[in-house]
């Protein structure tokens, strides 16, 4: 699965590399990570990991194959 993840604001290169796993843009005022998704478990995780930097998920797709 990829996902894409979008987050208010840009993103320091510091809090980019809390998600090695993740490609990244800005474009309008926001953060656009992209990438695999292994599981629903990962999932979870990276949302876990943006909440707890206190970053605001936008929106989140998956991306077709």
């Amino acid at each position: 699965m990829r996902y894409e993840i979008r987050v208010d604001g840009q993103m320091s290169q510091t809090l980019v590399k809390v998600f090695p796993e993740l490609e990244h843009v800005t474009m309008s005022g926001q953060t656009v990570l992209y990438g695999p998704v292994v599981d629903m478990a990962h999932l979870y995780g990276l949302l876990t990991r943006f909440q707890s930097l206190g970053l605001r998920v936008v929106e989140m797709r998956r991306l077709p194959e």
